[in-house]
């Protein structure tokens, strides 16, 4: 049965959302911004956040319907469109200055415009509209801002926006790479599922019905034509767009981002905490999940072709490194300090003793045959889920955004590390088989062999 996000959809997740209120996308929707600031906060200044490229394709538009229902415009924040805005936690303090307790900061923009504004209103302790420019990524809605901080992707603690407004006409006609970057975001989801299902089967984190049906549900769907993204149809950017909507607002309900972000996003904060440029720009972060999700299928790949069912534990348990061992590992992995202890800090949080691994082997082993079965009917093929970022534009290959093979190879061995969350890094490592499974893949006949020929 196909599934859609339509909009009553997204009414129903708005009633269980913790914060977001309102989201307004159509056509238009711009002109509305004026008469829904004075309606929803009566008495209070607006301060807009841009880059300057953002204040160009909406920012007059907003500030024109602000002062068309008389609403104050009390500051302005534009941020350098080049070189590229990062998501530095130093630029919510610049924010946080211009912005009272008084005012509605809105935030005229995509993913990093809306992080440092969540933030920053956050600090200051106001709530905050999002005025959307692209239908790029699904942290419009998503409670948190994923800032860098000292060199470290970190998600910071922050409620997301009391209202959304998208105008069709402005997201159909943003950059098609920032649609692709928002496909690519999407197309994640299909992973993040299947380290959800391995989660809950585990006993580690249990799935949420109501939560995974708003996000999984209309997946399939809505990843099996990218090119209708690209069309110029208003109805299918809108489908886009909310959907990513949806994916926030699952977000909020859940209380975690689990629902969205699983290993594919390891590999993508990996690769932005190392500072992943290509042809001296940073890469976006739904490109770099849609590639990550290459990356954890194939993963994903070796383990459903290996022998589970007849593991033996007792093997894996002597294989298992002490901690002084595994410390030396995470220090040899990585090369900054700051990286160094986020990584410590994170693993050691989810060591396992002897006991706990036997424990964890033994459920893995007897729910190995439904387990199994419910990962192959969740993913796509590695060879799929290529096809379908080739044809929404995204990159497939580890040069496409910058790395060498050798850097890819790495990265499946260091991104596991990073966060506690528990994915297919965690179930290959426990088993004691990271190191064989990357070496295959890398071998003659292995995945990134045949594509490196290819």
């Amino acid at each position: 049965m196909t599934v859609r996000t339509t909009r009553a959809l997204i009414d129903q997740a708005l009633a269980e959302a913790s914060t977001t209120r309102e989201v307004v996308v159509r056509t238009g929707a711009i002109e509305d911004v004026g008469a829904i600031v004075s309606r929803r906060y009566p008495g209070r200044s607006v301060v807009i956040v841009a880059d300057e490229r953002t204040f160009g394709i909406a920012g007059g538009s907003v500030i024109a319907s602000l002062e068309a229902a008389h609403a104050d415009v009390a500051n302005r924040v534009i941020f350098p469109a080049v070189p590229t805005l990062r998501p530095d936690l130093a630029h919510v303090a610049t924010i946080v200055a211009a912005i009272g307790p008084e005012t509605v900061p809105i935030a005229v923009g995509s993913g990093t415009i809306n992080d440092l504004t969540k933030r920053a209103a956050f600090e200051v302790g106001v709530p905050y509209v999002v005025v959307a420019t692209a239908a790029s990524m699904d942290g419009y809605t998503a409670s948190g801002a994923a800032l860098v901080s000292e060199g470290v992707k970190q998600t910071f603690e922050c409620p997301a926006p009391e209202v959304v407004v998208a105008d069709l006409a402005i997201v159909r006609d943003a950059p098609p790479a920032m649609t692709a970057s928002g496909y690519g975001d999407l197309v994640g989801k299909v992973t993040a599922g299947a380290d959800w299902i391995v989660a809950d089967a585990l006993g580690v984190e249990p799935i949420i019905p109501d939560v995974w049906s708003m996000v999984q549900d209309p997946l399939r769907d809505m990843v099996s034509e990218p090119e209708r993204y690209f069309s110029g149809d208003e109805s299918a950017i809108e489908e886009l767009f909310l959907g990513l909507v949806m994916t926030g607002l699952a977000i909020q309900v859940a209380g975690s981002t689990r629902p969205a972000s699983g290993s594919e996003h390891q590999f993508s904060h990996l690769w932005e905490m190392r500072g992943l440029e290509h042809n001296g720009e940073l890469v976006s972060h739904g490109m770099k999940v849609g590639m990550g999700s290459i990356v954890s299928t194939t993963l994903y790949e070796r383990l459903l072709d290996y022998p589970v069912a007849s593991l033996d534990i007792d093997a894996a348990i002597v294989a298992w490194p002490s901690w002084p061992d595994l410390e030396r590992q995470i220090r040899n992995t990585h090369t900054d300090p700051m990286l160094i202890s986020k990584a410590l800090e994170e693993c050691r949080a989810k060591y396992l003793t002897h006991d706990e691994l036997r424990s964890r082997l033994t459920t893995l082993r007897e729910q190995w045959p439904s387990l199994s079965d419910r990962l192959r009917r969740q993913l796509l093929r590695s060879d799929q889920l290529a096809d379908l970022l080739r044809r929404a534009r995204c990159p497939i290959r580890p040069e496409d955004i910058g790395l060498s093979t050798p850097q890819l190879r790495e990265s499946y061995l260091a991104a596991g590390q990073i966060r506690r969350r528990y994915t297919v890094f965690d179930v290959v490592t426990e088993l004691g088989l990271l190191n064989q499974f990357v070496d295959e893949l890398f071998a003659s006949g292995g995945y990134w062999a045949e594509a490196e020929e290819a």
